[in-house]
């Protein structure tokens, strides 16, 4: 592996303009390709294998033409002082607006609240539903501006009137200025790390020509594949932070075989055989997590993996060859000033990774109680998780789609926001009428359930479908404990409706059910992805233990990190310090992003790190100096990589989405964990009291093993003795 990625690189040098310009032309030919492929498909979230998923279908099936895919707005009344919407002028009020909103352009219908009998019982708040014949995202600007001034109109008439549903809803903020300061941040590390300009640009500008070729495949290819530009974010983030460390990674150890005494392409040949031998391995630990995302069952999420995990290879394949290339235009740009002035080298002496080690190395047991006992309190409230879906609950009371929501939980209840689905199935029923009817009546006999809508059937009168109201809110345990009752009651019930069958859906159940099943998914997905890495890093490092021991620190970071996200964003503790409005439920899909996401990054750095210190010993260090040998080549680079995905990540803290929040803060702070709790303290302390056994392979399993040569050991027998340490052979002209 070693030599063969060092003949790469040496080769990349060498035909840096033909490399350059066949990575040029590759992004133009795949850009032009995605401005020429047809419009990428509107997301489709689907779950197969779900009670939600498959009542929906059935809906779709049964009542064709009737799903419901225009944007919407609920318009939500509140009664001033105490009064009530239907006294005359407030009534007046609302018909104007209602008749307005009717006229308006690309709208389908607006109902009248009085006539469809959607006031609360009190009289001080009613609704009205205006559906749109096209998506939220197909509103025309004049059809917004005309809606929003038919209900200015409402409230200068003395209405309090919020807004629900998408047709309005406030766009969230991607992060804004804070995500552009944490960019700025990654830049800025770059620069402290490198000393020089061209080191701190080259990792980004590659990261991002990698990005563009990754993003612009996902829209050529979206209509064949049924990709979106959605599908595209992971490989967006992953592809960016893969990109800048592997490219980090590469150029640091280009300018360390420089301060040896290599010429430039020497340098750049033993970069990409030595770190590009980690950088590949890293890779695959991050393509089999995302792959293994297909395990999960989600379409979208599949999709998403598949095409992260093609961008984090795009990542690996421009560090091997377009980095050593652009070192082959200004070998020595990526050089600091003094080494550019003086030629000074820093051979073999201490900095602070190495004093940090040597700390470590010392007191190991200390050091690795702190990091266990650390790590393991802060995952505690990891216990007390609950997922879901959070909604405009978890918006903030600033937005009108929040203030719509406690309006209408106020005057019709907590339930009324997430009201549950019955859809009945009476084809085998020999009376279809009196089986809906008998369904209806015991359900809405359930203890729990406040009321039910009429049944509503389809035109070949052998399916229906209708509302059950719970008396909680959606995100209550008491509503998930409803909808568990009636499904457990359900053989009783279609026993008494004699032939008919029934399935529960809605937002409410849906969010349940997804959340299950994620649950159910997490631990197969944990024992895959690390199961396949502990056999990927046997390889890299011909070791049981520190494989084990790196998988075990994984999981103890990324648990860390879910405690950390449920203390803030569900039991509410430093909240409000993140602009938190309303805690609630995790997103369902945060443990698979954070698991997958983490685990790709926590093993770049232990590939890196780890690999140094494995090429140490090799090469004859002990035990204990091994780790110091490996502290002291690759601490700061892996420190500069953290510091950067750490930026990046807190960007999006700054967003105005809880969810969007929730991830930001998440994968931060996992990073924080895994980088410089894990990684840089529990692992030396680990390798530090195993001694010579960490690094023990059986004989029989190192015969069968194939040999990877990770750590570059054919190379120190191949590659010529380094040139005279001088500012003038050290900056020689490249040929």
């Amino acid at each position: 592996m070693a030599t063969l990625l060092y003949r790469l690189g040496r080769v990349a040098f060498r035909w840096r303009w033909f490399v350059t310009l066949l990575w040029v032309a590759v992004l133009g030919a795949v850009g032009f390709a995605a401005v020429k492929a047809p419009a990428a498909p509107d997301d489709g979230f689907t779950m197969p294998g779900i009670e939600s998923q498959r009542a929906f279908d059935l809906l779709e099936q049964r009542f064709p033409g009737t799903a419901a895919d225009g944007a919407s707005a609920r318009i939500v009344f509140v009664a001033p002082n105490g009064a009530k919407v239907t006294a005359t002028e407030n009534r007046a009020a609302i018909e104007k607006l209602v008749t307005a909103a009717a006229d308006g352009a690309q709208v389908a219908s607006a109902v009248d609240p009085f006539a469809a009998k959607a006031v609360s019982k009190d009289a001080s708040t009613a609704y009205s539903t205006v559906t749109f014949k096209v998506t939220a995202d197909d509103l025309s600007g004049a059809a917004k501006t005309y809606l929003e001034r038919a209900i200015d109109t409402a409230r200068d008439a003395g209405l309090t009137v919020e807004v629900g549903g998408d047709a309005l809803a406030t766009q969230p903020a991607a992060g804004g200025s804070a995500e552009a300061i944490g960019i700025a941040i990654a830049a800025v590390v770059l620069l402290i790390t490198f000393g020089s300009l061209a080191a701190a640009g080259l990792p980004l500008l590659t990261a991002i020509l990698g990005v563009g070729i990754s993003m612009s495949a996902v829209l050529a290819l979206g209509s064949a594949f049924g990709l979106s530009e959605t599908t595209g974010t992971l490989a967006t983030m992953l592809g960016l932070a893969c990109g800048i460390d592997y490219a980090l990674f590469v150029v640091s150890r280009y300018r360390e075989e420089r301060q040896k005494g290599h010429a430039p392409r020497e340098a750049a040949g033993l970069a990409a055989g030595t770190a590009g031998s980690a950088v590949v391995f890293a890779g695959l630990t991050v393509v089999i997590a995302l792959a293994g995302l297909s395990v999960v069952g989600i379409p979208m999420l599949t999709k998403m993996g598949l095409a992260a995990a093609g961008a984090v290879l795009l990542s690996v394949l421009i560090s091997l060859t377009l980095v050593p290339a652009v070192l082959g235009f200004w070998p020595n740009a990526v050089l600091s000033r003094r080494e550019r002035k003086k030629g000074m080298r820093r051979g073999n002496g201490e900095n602070g990774g190495s004093r940090w080690a040597r700390i470590v190395v010392r007191r190991p047991i200390p050091v690795l109680l702190l990091g266990v006992v650390g790590l393991g309190a802060m995952a505690l409230p990891a216990l007390d998780l609950q997922l879901g879906m959070p909604g405009d609950e978890a918006k903030s009371t600033s937005t009108t789609e929040r203030r719509a929501y406690d309006d209408l939980a106020q005057g019709f209840g907590p339930g009324f926001n997430g009201p549950l689905t019955i859809v009945v199935d009476a084809k085998k029923a020999d009376d279809a009428k009196s089986a809906v009817a008998t369904v209806s009546k015991e359900i809405a006999a359930t203890g729990g359930v406040v009321s039910v809508s009429p049944a509503r059937f389809n035109s070949a009168g052998d399916t229906a479908v209708f509302s059950a109201t719970p008396a909680t809110s959606p995100t209550d345990e008491k509503s998930k404990q409803l909808i568990q009752t009636i499904r457990d009651e359900r053989s009783g019930i279609e026993s008494k409706a004699s032939g008919a069958s029934f399935e529960v859906t809605g937002t409410t159940a849906l969010n349940i059910d997804v959340a299950q099943k994620v649950q159910d998914a997490l631990i197969p997905y944990l024992a895959l992805v690390v199961g396949l890495a502990i056999v990927l890093l046997l390889l890299v490092f011909r070791s049981l233990l520190v494989p084990l021991k790196a998988a075990l620190g994984f999981l103890l970071s990324v648990l860390a990190a879910l405690g950390a996200v449920v203390a803030v964003f569900q039991q509410g503790h430093g909240a409000s310090l993140l602009g938190v409005d309303q805690t609630g439920p995790i997103m369902s899909l945060m443990p698979i992003f954070l698991v997958g996401i983490v685990f790709g990054l926590a093993m770049d750095y232990e590939v890196f790190l780890v690999s140094r210190m494995r090429e140490a010993y090799v090469h004859g260090d002990g035990p204990g100096e091994a780790i110091v040998s490996g502290f002291r080549h690759s601490a700061r680079v892996v420190v500069a990589a953290a510091l950067i995905m750490m930026a990046v990540f807190s960007g999006f803290i700054g967003a105005g989405a809880s969810m969007i929040k929730m991830i930001g803060f998440g994968l931060a702070v996992a990073v924080l964990f895994d980088a410089f709790v894990v990684r840089m303290a529990i692992v030396p302390a680990v390798l530090s009291l195993l001694g010579n056994k960490a690094w023990y392979l059986p004989s029989w399993l190192d015969r069968i093993l194939p040999r990877m040569d990770v750590e570059g050991e054919a190379l120190s027998r191949k590659v010529p003795a380094p040139v005279a340490d001088t500012p003038t052979a050290r900056l020689t002209p490249v040929p």
